[in-house]
This record gives C-alpha cells, sequence and structure tokens, in this order.
C-alpha cells in the first residue's frame, strides 16, 4: 500500500473568475468582461486526458469545483467536464462532486442543471448573515439573498455546505452566537466556520495598514468567539472534525479530508495545485496562476517539485493535525523513515497540548487554540 493510499485520490478544478473581487480575499480570483466558455472546456478537457493517462487505475472519490465562483460556469461546461473525468478514471460509487457558489449567482434553473450534470454537493459562500457586515465584507448578496440561494440548493441537493466568516469588526460573541444559531436552524449538515484573517496583498490589508478595519477583535475575544463556535456546533450535533470545519456525522467534505489526511490530488486550471505520488516519489505541481497564460500554454503546468521524505512528513504533520482525528504515528515514522523525537511528544503532553490514543496524536481542546505552535514543536522534532 502506497503512502496516498490512506487519504484517497481526488481532483480539484479552479474556476478563476469572480463577478467582483472581495477585499478579503487572497485567492486566485480575477474579474473579466467576457469568458470564451467553449475555450475553457477545450482546455479542461486536454488536462483531464494528460493528468488521467499518470494515474491510469486509480480510483477517484471526489472531485471539487473551486474559484473564484464556479457557479459562473455555463452547466454544459460543468457537465462536459465531469463526463470527461468519468470516461478517464473509475470513480467509487459514494463519489463526492462539490461546486462552490456564491448566493448572487444561484437561480434554479442553473443549479437544476448542475444537478442533472452530476454535481452533488453545493459549498456556499454566504460569509455572514447580517446585511450591514456582508456589505463590509464586499459582498454583493445580502442575507435574504442568501438564504434564498440556500432553498435552492437544499431543494435540489442531497448535500449542501455554507461558509461563514466571524471575527470581523465590531462583531461581540452575543453578536456571532446569535448568527451562528440562525445559521443552524436552517436544514444545514456542514458548516465551515473561519476567523477572518488580514492577508497580505489584500485590499483588507493595505486599510488595516493605513489605521482603517477599526474593530477587528484582540486575541481574547478571538479565543471567545472561537469558543462559542466549538459550543454551540456541538450542541447542535455538528462538531468540529477539522480546525474550521464542521458536520453532522458522515456529512464530512471527502474532498477536503483527501488534503488533510495526506492523499493524492490533481489540481487542474489557473493557480492550482496538487500532490501526485509517481513511481515512489510525491510531487507537489503547481499551475500558473494567470488564467490567460494558463488556457494558451501547451502543458499549463510548472516544473514539478519532489519532495524530500522530511518535507513530506511535515506536511503530513501540519495537515493532519488539523483534524480532530490526528495523526498515524505509525505512518509519520514510515514516510520519514525513522522513530520521532519521544521527548517532545512527552512534553507537548505534560503541557496537556496533545494526547496519544492509541497509534494516534492528538491536539487537545487547549492544543487547537495553539495549534501553531503545536504544529511546529512536533515537526522540529523530526530533525
Amino acid at each position: 500500500m502506497e503512502d496516498w493510499q490512506h487519504g484517497g485520490f481526488g481532483l480539484y478544478i479552479h474556476w478563476p473568475f469572480c463577478q467582483s473581487k472581495c477585499p478579503y480575499c487572497d485567492f486566485n480570483s480575477h474579474v473579466a468582461s467576457s469568458i470564451d466558455h467553449d475555450s475553457w472546456l477545450t482546455a479542461y478537457l486536454q488536462e483531464i486526458d494528460r493528468l488521467a493517462n499518470e494515474t491510469k487505475g486509480r480510483v477517484l472519490s471526489s472531485v471539487f469545483f473551486g474559484g473564484g465562483t464556479p457557479s459562473l460556469m455555463k452547466p454544459e461546461v460543468v457537465a462536459g467536464i465531469i463526463d470527461q473525468i468519468r470516461r478517464r478514471w473509475p470513480m467509487t460509487n459514494a463519489a463526492e462532486i462539490t461546486l462552490e457558489a456564491n448566493p448572487g449567482s444561484v437561480e434554479s434553473g442553473r443549479f437544476s442543471a448542475y444537478r442533472q450534470a452530476g454535481v452533488n454537493r453545493i459549498s456556499m459562500g454566504i460569509q455572514a448573515l447580517n446585511d450591514t457586515q456582508l456589505r463590509q465584507l464586499g459582498r454583493t448578496h445580502s442575507v435574504a439573498e442568501a438564504l434564498k440561494a440556500f432553498d435552492i440548493a437544499r431543494n435540489l441537493f442531497e448535500r449542501v455546505s455554507f461558509d461563514l466568516i466571524y471575527a470581523r469588526q465590531d462583531q461581540t460573541v452575543r453578536d456571532w452566537q446569535a448568527e451562528l444559531e440562525l445559521a443552524l436552524s436552517y436544514a444545514v449538515d456542514h458548516l465551515s466556520l473561519y476567523q477572518l484573517t488580514i492577508e497580505d496583498g489584500t485590499p483588507f490589508a493595505a486599510r488595516l495598514a493605513k489605521g482603517g478595519l477599526a474593530g477587528l477583535p484582540d486575541e481574547d475575544r478571538s479565543v471567545a468567539l472561537y469558543e462559542a463556535t466549538q459550543e454551540i456546533c456541538d450542541a447542535a450535533g455538528l462538531p468540529s472534525y477539522e480546525v474550521s470545519n464542521h458536520a453532522r456525522p458522515g456529512a464530512e467534505s471527502q474532498h477536503n479530508l483527501i488534503y488533510w489526511r495526506g492523499g493524492d490530488y490533481v489540481g487542474i486550471g489557473p493557480g492550482a495545485h496538487g500532490r501526485l505520488t509517481l513511481d515512489g516519489v510525491r510531487w507537489a505541481t503547481e499551475c500558473p496562476r494567470a488564467p490567460d497564460i494558463w488556457l494558451k500554454a501547451q502543458t499549463p503546468e510548472l516544473p514539478r517539485m519532489a519532495l524530500s521524505n522530511l518535507e513530506h512528513a511535515e506536511e503530513y504533520i501540519l495537515m493532519s493535525l488539523r483534524l480532530t482525528e490526528g495523526l498515524d504515528i505509525g505512518r509519520l515514522t514510515n514516510i520519514l523513515g525513522k522513530a520521532l523525537d519521544n521527548a517532545a511528544l512527552l512534553e507537548l503532553q505534560s503541557q496537556d497540548l496533545v494526547v496519544i490514543k492509541g497509534n494516534r496524536l492528538i491536539a487537545t481542546a487547549q492544543g487547537r487554540l495553539l495549534l501553531n505552535a503545536v504544529i511546529k514543536k512536533v515537526a522540529d522534532s523530526l530533525i
């Protein structure tokens, strides 16, 4: 059994276009006045063929259309991509095919066509259930539009997730509790709940540097908001299975679990990343970020980088400790090719930051609050 098989095999498709650029977003997304959907479909199909030839015989368990705003894709483009994927890879019976959507781009006819194309899960970027704060985040939809879009999706798809951002300007713990309870009152089985972070190079970063963005939470309020999130979601039957993701049992994102469990995944589209194990070597893949360069390239992929055993082990730690199931110590030892430094693990245990259950190393509730430090300590123990 190759190491990647512990995590599975998935495919990520990046659609780089949005109607507008949100000021907090550092994803590879672009606003375009016109898009030649036929040319994009042709390019995606060519890449599917090329990468399927490299991974013959692998069974695909998930496909994820991310972006950008994939719900701006013409349904026939989505259908063409899914049809080609099914022709080129065997897929599991319960394969998860997710498409990200923004509420402003949702209408029932388009969503019905996505369903017919083979999409079986929607991930919706609602981000806030407060109209004032939606405007502060640069979102173009209202709360009413978001909830209407959710109803459309819920009536068509068995599985619907949506994202919310918290730790926003002037947001109190009580405000967030009320907003989260409203979200949970809908028939949602998965929530991605992210604390607002100010990323370099974004309009929010420039605004903050000039003294703007007043009212962002300090560390104590950030911790209180995080703890309130865990308590409310636990009580509602959506415990966290990853630091920022909550689900009813069985409704976890199978695609994202491939990332967090260190599986292999193909990345197609501008700026898409991937991990592929070929002939015993784990490769990091990356595509050019500029849409026009990716679209026109003969082989739209940058030179691959072979990961060393140490780099592979560090990446496994970084991803898997985010999960409530933690990491497999035996697997980590196999990746690294030598035993771990038990002294470092015992020190983390003595500080109540991790526990060892059987062969698994798991961050405690306290450890999750200090996760970056825990990850660094475990990674440093490898050297």
